[in-house]
């Protein structure tokens, strides 16, 4: 059976089979075939990660793994405070949608209840408009950071992580730049200081029977342009949402990163690439944690149709919007307030 999920780019049908079913073809790109000196080796590269798949693994990528063990312990022990600290670092306290979000604080399914996991959010705190842009309140507010008294390991690996995984995000541009056609440096003008946002989530487990209006993540889309996912150890919760309309696993494989296609790439390819449906149920009867990075080009850019992807039978689906009213605009539908022991909106 079949239900109808909103999401931010339109209604797509989904089954509503809760069981996931191996993802054997989700394809690992080796990161070293994009120092390939054959252009033609590098465009067959493009299109097998981003057309024909649009949610894949890549390895050899760079980040050791020390970087992302230290992240997740921190991790580990921010969420291990007690809840009165956690709450000091509450994201509603700012405009920035960045610090502490309890369990069922956001919901980016709108059929849920809320999701049933906790995160702690960071941007860049030097995130500024271009030069002549409208400075505003609202995403590119400064971080909310525990105090090193509680937890003074916390900002510095939470900080090396991003600056690792900023790094290699920017490696991924040419490859989605080759997929569409244009100059390997077509986006380096729309990355000097690019809007994303990280995140550390703790998922507890969740036992049979799973009320679907409430599990670990609903079923969504990412804002960005893409993200990149760190899964932390075996815990086996992720499903993708395949071009037949079932939910199929990403199995955490040790060493790789997780890249899915997200809305701002949707729009400005007019629905060339994909901005993948997911979500994330935690069954295992174990604690998880992973480690999203959003990302996205400098908040002042306009995300609109590219020419190239405009044909008499395809006119252009998205109207053109700044990448920063974008995100905004999702942030705000995505984040509620609630109580966060009881878990009720307030």
């Amino acid at each position: 059976m079949a239900t109808k999920l909103q999401t931010g780019l339109g209604e797509r049908l989904i089954s509503s089979d809760v069981e996931a079913k191996p993802f054997a073809e989700l394809p690992i790109i080796d990161m070293t075939r994009l120092s390939s000196s054959s252009l033609e080796d590098r465009q067959a590269l493009a299109l097998e990660a981003a057309i024909e798949s649009g949610f894949f693994y890549i390895s050899n990528h760079g980040i050791p793994q020390s970087i992302l063990d230290e992240a997740f312990a921190q991790g580990k022990q921010f969420f291990a405070q007690p809840m009165e600290k956690k709450m000091k670092v509450d994201l509603h306290k700012g405009t920035s949608f960045k610090g502490y979000a309890p369990l069922m604080g956001e919901a980016v399914d709108p059929a849920s209840r809320g999701d049933v996991h906790e995160s702690f959010d960071m941007g860049s705190d030097s995130q500024t408009f271009h030069e002549g842009s409208k400075k505003k309140e609202g995403v590119i507010s400064g971080n909310l950071w525990p105090s090193e008294e509680d937890l003074p390991g916390f900002r510095p690996a939470l900080e090396a992580t991003w600056d690792r995984i900023m790094a290699l995000g920017k490696q991924l541009f040419p490859l989605f730049a080759l997929a569409l056609n244009l100059e390997e440096n077509y986006f380096d003008d729309k990355l000097t200081n690019p809007g994303s946002v990280m995140r550390i989530l703790h998922y507890p487990p969740q036992t049979d029977p799973i009320d679907m209006s409430a599990i670990g993540i609903g079923s969504h889309t990412d804002y960005e342009m893409f993200t990149l996912l760190v899964q932390h150890g075996d815990v086996s919760a992720l499903q993708v949402l395949n071009s037949a309309g079932d939910w199929v696993q990403a199995t955490p494989i040790p060493g790789t990163i997780v890249v899915n296609i997200a809305d701002q790439l949707q729009r400005w390819t007019n629905g060339v690439f994909k901005s993948t449906i997911h979500r994330a149920i935690n069954r295992t009867g174990k604690d998880r944690m992973s480690l999203p990075f959003f990302f996205g080009v400098d908040y002042d850019v306009l995300i609109e149709v590219l020419p190239s992807c405009i044909t008499e039978d395809r006119p252009a689906k998205y109207e053109p919007i700044k990448a920063g009213e974008w995100v905004e605009q999702r942030l705000k539908e995505t984040y509620i307030k609630v109580d966060p022991i009881t878990g009720v909106k307030v």
